[in-house]
Parts: C-alpha cells; structure tokens; sequence
C-alpha cells in the first residue's frame, strides 16, 4: 500500500484506464467490467478491477491536474508495476475542426512550465510524449471499430481559468485541445520505462461556447471507452 492507495499487489491489473473524475470511474467499472471490484477508496479516488472480455483491466481516477495524476501514475507504475496508463479523459476544443464528442487521441502534450519535467526527469521541456506502441494499438482499435481519431497536441495546462486570450494561448502552445492531466502521465511512464496515451473526448468548445453538462461527462464518452478498451 502507498499513502494514497489502499489495494494490495495483485490488485490493480498491469493495464490500467484513467478518467479524472472517481465517479466516472465507477461508472465505467460497472458499464463496462464484469466480476469488478473496488480497490480503492482512499480520499475518494475510487479504483475497480474487473475484466473485459475475460481480460483484466482496472479504471481508476486520477483527480484534477498533473500534481494529482503524477501521484497517482507514479504509485501504479512503480509500486503496482502497473504496465500500461491510458487516460480517458475530457477536453475542451481549441479548433474548429474538433465537434463535441469527437475523439482525440494525442500525439504530445505541450505544458506550460517544464517544472514537472525538472522534478522527474531533469529535462526542460515544454512537450511530454506518449507510447508509439501504445497509440498505434488505439488507432487499430479504432479503424476495426470505424471510430474517428482525431489525431492532436493537447495543451496540458497548468490552470482552469486564464485570462489570456484563446487567439494567445493557441499560438503559443500549437494545441487544437485543452485538459490538465497527460504531461504528467506521459512524463511519469517514461522515468519508470512504463507505456502511457491519452484518449479525450471532447466535453465542450472554447471558440463555440457549446459545452457539454457534468452529469453528461461523467456518463457519456462510449467511443473513447470501446477504442480503449478493444485495444487491450
């Protein structure tokens, strides 16, 4: 057990999927996952093991932000020898060319400091990169399930609100999407040697003001969930 996580090893399986919010990953478990079961409830981050199609997998919430899914994917890789994170996630649309529901599976993930990439790595660099393998596994999934990949840089921001102009924030990060999570996952699979990607869908959009509810988050995103889950 760690500070943060409560499972015994042999708990949590070696591949793992990774919403933010703990209750949508209660509700995946129970949508998706036969035989499950809760192996985490401390502070809330509820964590479930189960199986699909007769393949272990567990869902477990990330929280908010780099700072919380660092903790988090630092203890599953290393403490759990968890192989594989694929984060499962929402993201609001910096372009045109993304619609609300449409699936983005990211290709790098620009940050707005290189401090998380300093503490960890020792690098400094603003950009963290997923498993090629990994998401060429998605992108199989995908092209058997004819789901739509919208293959993007998302800007892993460091903040929720911002009083810089949409027009800035594009030009300086190069992101057709927005969510605060993947920097710190990708960076923390590669100081443990682990694999990690990162699937978003697409909650709301920042140059149409459409916007998706909470209660829609939480329970909705089913193509992000089969890709990722027929790529096991």
């Amino acid at each position: 057990m760690t500070p943060h996580i409560e499972a015994k090893i042999g708990d949590i399986a070696k591949t793992v999927l990774m919403p933010g919010d703990p209750l949508r990953a209660k509700f995946m478990a129970e949508r998706y996952l036969e035989n499950i079961k809760q192996v985490n409830g401390v502070r809330n981050m509820l964590m479930y093991t189960g199986t699909y199609k007769g393949k272990e997998v567990s869902i477990c919430g990330s929280g908010m932000g780099v700072p919380s899914i660092g903790i988090y994917s630092y203890e599953l890789f290393k403490f759990y020898d968890v192989d594989t994170i694929i984060r499962v996630g929402s993201s609001g649309a910096y372009s045109e060319d993304l619609k609300l529901y449409d699936v983005v599976l990211v290709t790098e993930a620009y940050s707005d400091s290189t401090a998380f990439a300093k503490l960890v790595l020792n690098e400094s660099s603003h950009l963290a990169y997923p498993s090629k393998e990994t998401n060429d596994s998605l992108l199989n999934s995908a092209k058997v399930l004819n789901i739509k990949l919208h293959e993007c840089r998302t800007h892993s921001s460091d903040v929720f609100y911002s009083a810089r102009s949409l027009e800035d924030t594009v030009k300086d990060t190069g992101a057709q999407c927005v969510e605060m999570e993947s920097t710190g996952l990708f960076i923390n699979a590669k100081a443990t040697g682990k694999k990690a990607a990162c699937l978003l869908s697409i909650s709301d959009h920042l140059v149409t003001g459409e916007e998706t509810t909470a209660k829609q988050r939480q329970t909705t995103f089913d193509d992000m969930m089969k890709v990722a889950l027929e790529a096991l």
